[in-house]
């Protein structure tokens, strides 16, 4: 299914410019900067391009792929829920990415009620990007991409959740126009045309799994298909391609924790790929993903130590709610009654009783001080969750993508 011509690079096009912005918030000057022809990328068509890499970069992906599927192997083979919080991890390392941070008490709040714009609540949307796109990872198409930035997007509707965007967009510059951005997408009329593309490539079977993700995510961030959300759905698409191609079959390997690292190293790439070199960006995802496998065994290792000395502090029967209670709390870190009720499908007075129990164990407390609609976190687990993130931190000044 290859092309005779190496990855290709994008080129420009010209297009008329006029600011919708009301004239009297835009001085004369600066309108006159924005006024006239613009140029915006036309992205190659790819899906039948040759993947042609130095031997170096591939055997790099092919490293970082045996150390996914090894991690995948080792979490997926305990008995302890730690899925959710690897996703939600990952979630929130994609955020970061977007400048959207959040401590991990505040992400589970926001899991237990998403009714604000807070923060928080943006990373848990990115939650339920990441599971839409796991959910739809065995028939990925156009449809699966909207149906991932609608679930992202859901409480932001100004930026059309699962619609195509039907005007143009930038990156950097100003507000007013697009002649002074660091980098302009495709004009809007060629953006279905170009994901249609970039989904017959990702259907491709002849590219190595790490290779054909940052590539494939690499396209995406070049077309930005939305008016937002562009950075968390690329990202929720490499996990839907790791898990569609078998790479993963268990859990959400942090790989923007791992990107974190280098933020201008990751975008730099993202300017290489479209310059037609794609080996920048191959090489700065199975990086991150190395990254990612260090980074996820050490927070797998802090929540099962944690998981550990609970049990050696809880007094009760194996059979006990208590135990399943405890099993919420790694994955769902703070609780109110309502949800540990609906978890152990008890009633109330034997719920209230579960939680008094782990309570006097010392494994929750109660933090909200109020006599109704209270609230108890799992100290040990946001601890872990904080310090992963602090881990994964970021070198250099931070970028939008």
């Amino acid at each position: 299914m290859a092309s005779d011509t190496a990855w290709p690079a994008i080129g420009w096009e010209k297009h008329p410019w006029r600011s919708s912005l009301p004239p009297e918030l835009v001085s004369r000057r600066l309108r006159e900067r924005h006024s006239g022809l613009y140029s915006a990328a036309v992205v190659p068509p790819i899906a039948a391009a040759r993947v042609d890499l130095p031997s170096a970069v591939l055997a790099l992906a092919d490293e970082a792929s045996v150390e996914i599927a090894r991690y995948d192997a080792e979490v997926g083979a305990s008995v302890a829920p730690f899925g959710a919080l690897l996703l939600r991890s990952e979630s929130a390392s994609s955020s970061q990415i977007e400048n959207l941070t959040s401590g991990a008490r505040a992400i589970a709040l926001a899991e237990i009620d998403e009714g604000n714009r807070s923060n928080a609540a943006r990373i848990v949307a990115n939650v339920r990007a990441m599971e839409a796109a796991i959910d739809l990872a065995d028939r990925l198409s156009a449809d699966a991409v909207l149906a991932m930035h609608a679930a992202l997007m859901a409480h932001e509707p100004d930026h059309t959740p699962g619609r195509w965007r039907e005007q143009q967009v930038w990156i950097g510059g100003t507000n007013v126009g697009p002649h002074e951005a660091a980098f302009v997408p495709p004009h809007h009329a060629w953006v279905r045309s170009a994901i249609d593309d970039l989904m017959a490539f990702v259907h491709r079977d002849d590219i190595p799994i790490l290779v054909h993700a940052a590539l494939a995510h690499a396209q995406f961030e070049t077309i930005h298909p939305f008016t937002d959300g562009n950075g968390r759905t690329g990202r929720a698409l490499i996990h839907a391609m790791l898990r569609a191609k078998d790479l993963t079959r268990n859990v959400t390997v942090p790989v923007s924790a791992g990107l974190l690292t280098d933020t201008d190293g990751y975008f730099a790439a993202l300017t290489a790929f479209r310059a037609g070199d794609p080996a920048p960006i191959v090489t700065a995802m199975a990086q991150a993903a190395l990254i990612a496998v260090a980074t996820g065994r050490h927070l797998v290792a802090d929540l099962q130590a944690t998981r550990d000395r609970w049990a050696e502090r809880i007094k009760a029967r194996r059979d006990s709610a208590v135990w399943r209670l405890a099993d919420l709390l790694v994955r769902q870190p703070v609780i109110d009654a309502a949800v540990a009720q609906s978890e152990l499908g008890t009633t109330s007075a034997n719920t209230h009783a579960a939680i008094r129990q782990l309570e006097e164990a010392g494994v929750i407390t109660e933090f909200s001080g109020k006599r109704r609609g209270r609230y108890w976190q799992a100290t040990e687990i946001l601890t872990a969750l904080d310090d992963f993130a602090a881990r994964a931190g970021r070198r250099g000044r931070p970028t939008r993508a």
